[in-house]
């Protein structure tokens, strides 16, 4: 398995390492639970290093990048971040990732880690199609990433860098330092909460770990794994790409329909237009658990006796104290309060269609 430049200070603190896409990852220092509900009362710092950075320069960047990507970004400004689609030429999603504007013709993309060479390959087979005038460069390898994430995020994270974060607004990033050291600071996230998003070069992100647990220790501030940032995101109706969206899932089978700007042209769009046309048969939806019982990856949904989908994701939320998960069913049984069962082992459990997100922070 690979390793991030921090698998040594997740071993020192007895983390449980999983096999995460081929990566060496923490899912656990203490407990889910622990650390599930520090993040959404103080703080909680995760190591995401294994995400991919792609790099996108010339003076044609935008260019293919309209056309790469579902999202129009001829309005983002410098300092901006948007989420956008890649899509095949099916019209399935390859990756859900960020846009960064680092100035003009310049650009990050920010990728899921299961699809970061997928994605790079997409990206260059476009770029060399329309022979667009830019150049891309995978800088995973020398980049690391951590997340900050917490309603105390902001305080821990003022201590370490020169910039007043009050004025960072989300979805925006400045060029800074924490702990002295360069880095861009985002703010955005993953869990719902307030939080940041931080890279650093990889031989730099030990150090920033180092001076944010220390600086977040009097605040309540603990490490957290890929369990918790599991349950986070799914309290607050976030997806999971490889579980929740595949390559055979489109836009419109998921909350991502208004990451589709039709007004441009893009890779996939015939295909995906041709879907909208029909209209979709299968919609991803929200559900509770009314009976016993946690709905996971797989588990059948019925509905008066008859099978309507299947469970993406499913857990027990901290939060909320109840058992949640996201599904795929018919799109006519979507409406919130439909009643459902899920089949978990050997018994069917009663479950019902709610509204997303199942958690919302308080401003």
């Amino acid at each position: 398995m690979k390793k991030t430049p921090l698998y040594d200070r997740h071993a020192a603190l007895n983390a449980k390492i999983i096999d995460f896409g081929g990566w060496a990852m923490p899912v656990q220092y203490t407990s889910v639970i622990e650390e599930h509900r520090a993040t959404r009362a103080n703080a909680a710092l995760f190591d995401i290093c294994h995400m991919g950075e792609i790099e996108v320069k010339g003076p044609q960047a935008l260019d293919l990048l309209q056309f790469a990507l579902t999202r129009d970004l001829a309005g983002q400004k410098t300092g901006q971040v948007k989420l956008s689609a890649l899509l095949n030429d099916r019209g399935g999603i390859i990756d859900d990732l960020t846009v960064y504007k680092m100035d003009r013709d310049f650009y990050m993309l920010v990728t899921n880690a299961t699809t970061r060479e997928p994605d790079f390959q997409r990206i260059r087979s476009l770029l060399e199609e329309k022979k667009f005038d830019a150049s891309l460069a995978d800088v995973s390898d020398s980049t690391g990433k951590l997340d900050l994430q917490g309603p105390r995020s902001e305080a821990i994270l003022q201590t370490l860098t020169p910039d007043d974060l009050k004025n960072l607004r989300f979805y925006w990033f400045i060029p800074s330092q924490v702990a002295g050291i360069p880095a861009i600071i985002s703010r955005s996230g993953y869990t719902g909460e307030d939080g940041f998003e931080i890279y650093a070069a990889g031989e730099e992100i030990g150090a920033i770990w180092d001076s944010l647990m220390d600086a977040g220790t009097g605040l309540g501030m603990k490490p957290a794994g890929l369990g918790a940032r599991d349950t986070l995101r799914l309290e607050s109706g976030m997806m999971l790409n490889g579980q929740d969206i595949t390559q055979e899932t489109c836009p419109l089978e998921v909350p991502y329909a208004w990451l589709v700007d039709w007004s441009k042209d893009f890779a996939g769009k015939p295909a995906l237009a041709a879907i909208r046309e029909r209209g979709v048969r299968k919609k991803l939806a929200g559900f509770e658990m009314t009976g016993r019982g946690i709905a996971r990856h797989g588990y059948p949904v019925t509905k008066d006796g008859r099978e309507i989908g299947s469970v993406t994701s499913g857990t027990f939320s901290p939060t909320l104290n109840k058992a949640i998960g996201l599904a795929f069913v018919n799109s006519e049984d979507t409406a919130p309060d439909t009643e459902i069962s899920i089949g978990i082992r050997d018994t069917v459990s009663p479950a019902k269609i709610v509204p997303l997100p199942f958690y919302k922070r308080q401003k």
